[in-house]
């Protein structure tokens, strides 16, 4: 009866630590809102919202760390609806990619006001708030298993991989980029940039001359090694 009682006492407080999680995100994003900057220091926003110090460090080191875990929630989120989705689990890699960029950036206009100030407001442009969403983009890439040319050399395969993540992250980061400044009705011109890019990226992993020129890279490494 006791572990019962522990378990479910356990329950209750990571709600209320989440809890505090939503609800330091949230005011966090209406004072970026209404001032269009970062508070003061941590101190002043917590005394302002009734907060704990305490429980803001809880959660986050700093403000900037706040902003980038606020990216990595939109990500989350987007993985979260299309996982409730049993026709998005059978899709092929292509499609699953379509899939979470459509969701991805509705949930982004959903908070166009807020994601566009922050970037602005980031001295890195862009790079330092979306450090996180990086991270978790690029397991996402690794996770639905883009087909590619297979190489029996390893070292170029382990390259090759490493290429792939980094290019859909590029691609990722420039979508992002046309998004800011997409002046179309319901942002219609990203959606087709969205399904543009993803069909050309796919096409072009199924060109055969693509071939030939691994055969070469896979010769002069071979003839670099003698």
């Amino acid at each position: 009866m006791d572990k019962i009682i522990n378990f479910l006492n356990q329950r209750r407080m990571n709600k209320v630590v989440e809890n505090h999680r939503e609800e330091i995100i949230t005011k966090y994003m209406h004072h970026i809102l209404e001032v269009g900057t970062q508070p003061l220091n941590i101190f002043k926003f917590t005394k302002e919202n009734e907060m704990q110090e305490s429980d803001f460090y809880a959660h986050f080191s700093s403000f900037d760390e706040l902003e980038k875990e606020i990216f990595s929630e939109f990500f989350k989120q987007t993985i979260g609806l299309l996982e409730k989705n049993e026709e998005y689990l059978s899709f092929d890699a292509q499609n699953k990619l379509l899939s979470f960029y459509f969701t991805f950036f509705e949930i982004l206009t959903k908070n166009r006001s807020y994601v566009l100030q922050a970037i602005k407001n980031d001295k890195f442009k862009g790079l330092g708030v979306t450090k996180n969403l990086r991270s978790h983009f690029k397991t996402f890439i690794e996770s639905i298993d883009i087909e590619t040319i297979d190489i029996p050399e390893k070292r170029i395969n382990s390259f090759k991989e490493k290429g792939i993540v980094e290019a859909y992250w590029g691609q990722f980061a420039f979508i992002i980029r046309y998004w800011e400044k997409d002046n179309s009705p319901n942002f219609e011109k990203t959606d087709v940039l969205i399904e543009k890019l993803v069909t050309t990226a796919f096409d072009l992993q199924d060109i055969k001359p693509l071939e030939s020129v691994i055969d070469l890279g896979k010769f002069l490494l071979k003839d670099l090694k003698k």
